[in-house]
């Protein structure tokens, strides 16, 4: 399905290119009121046909039929998106270089490669400008497990302790800081088992051999309808429009204050003009109110989102400082 839609994209004429030198000086004092006056490059931190890479895709088509130019789309991935984004840190301000970035770029990769560090720092680094989707975190374990609530799994948990596993698509991804997150509030010790990617960890659960794992529900709800998996809970705070059935953790457990979410958003580097944030804004405002967007993201597990710079900026700084306390809670380290 990612593929499909990222052909098709493709053939809408977002054209994806390898990275090449960052580019163009600065915008002169009043040139901003002309953006985008060629074409503006967009960075996804990962390789082609993985969501960030769809979403970029979707918003490039949309903004590049707005704007008049040409949204190149760029994949510089590396280092667990480090690389990418790096990059984007020392382009030149000028809206002509953005980045896409999924939450764990900006709120857990910093903390999680403390000794090489991520080349960027996220909070001066970049100049937010708004969300473009969200997505839930759901709670799956192989069904031979016998539990059927979140808090049954925590007495099992306890009871063995050490002893459960659980997978994830890499250390200090979304998937596995939300396994610590539930690990720290329940008090509960499971044996963390790694994967180069989501689609290896989900084989593996399905299979028995590993028991439970976060991860989202496009890659997890197929198994769950054919019973090999079972579905406890989303991490979200409130339940998802497309999965009613699924309560969320914090409403049907003693975890009630359980919380974590997948979020992507774009940024640009530190200093670029604002009134070039406010054209960049609207332009993701008004594509994520479009039918074909919602649906497209829809097919992603996502939905469509938007916000204010403002509004960005004070999530990622709240979404920090609770990952980075997780992250020394822990001990997740990726060095």
């Amino acid at each position: 399905m990612i593929k499909t839609l990222a052909h098709r994209l493709f053939r809408l004429g977002v054209i994806a290119l390898s990275p090449v030198l960052a580019g163009a000086p600065a915008l002169a004092q009043g040139q901003e009121t002309n953006y985008p006056s060629k074409p503006v490059r967009l960075i996804v931190p990962y390789t082609p046909g993985g969501s960030n890479d769809v979403v970029a895709r979707i918003l490039g088509q949309k903004l590049s039929t707005y704007w008049g130019q040409s949204v190149i789309i760029d994949n510089i991935s590396g280092a667990g998106g480090n690389l990418g984004a790096a990059y984007v840190a020392r382009a030149a301000a000028d809206g002509y270089t953005l980045l896409i970035t999924p939450n764990n770029l900006l709120t857990m990769n910093p903390y999680v490669y403390k000794k090489t560090g991520v080349g960027y720092d996220p909070i001066k680094s970049f100049a937010p400008i708004s969300l473009v989707a969200t997505g839930p975190i759901m709670l799956a374990i192989n069904a031979q497990l016998p539990v059927k609530s979140v808090d049954e799994l925590i007495a099992y948990a306890k009871s063995k302790p050490g002893q459960l596993s659980y997978a994830s698509a890499g250390v200090g991804t979304p998937h596995h800081l939300t396994a610590a997150m539930f690990q720290s509030m329940s008090g509960v010790k499971m044996t963390h088992i790694p994967y180069r990617g989501a689609a290896p960890a989900v084989q593996d659960l399905v299979a028995g051999r590993v028991d439970i794992m976060f991860g989202i529900p496009n890659s997890l709800m197929p198994f769950v309808k054919t019973g090999q998996l079972r579905t406890l809970g989303i991490a979200s705070d409130k339940p998802d429009p497309s999965l009613p059935e699924v309560p969320t953790i914090a409403s049907s457990s003693s975890l009630t204050d359980f919380n974590s979410a997948l979020w992507i958003g774009l940024i640009a580097p530190a200093g670029t003009p604002m009134p070039v944030l406010e054209k960049i804004r609207a332009g993701i405002v008004k594509a994520m109110s479009e039918a074909d967007v919602k649906a497209a993201l829809k097919e992603q597990g996502l939905q469509a989102a938007s916000n204010t710079s403002s509004e960005f900026s004070e999530l990622i700084r709240k979404d920090a400082a609770r990952w980075s306390k997780v992250i020394d809670e822990e001990g997740v380290t990726a060095d």
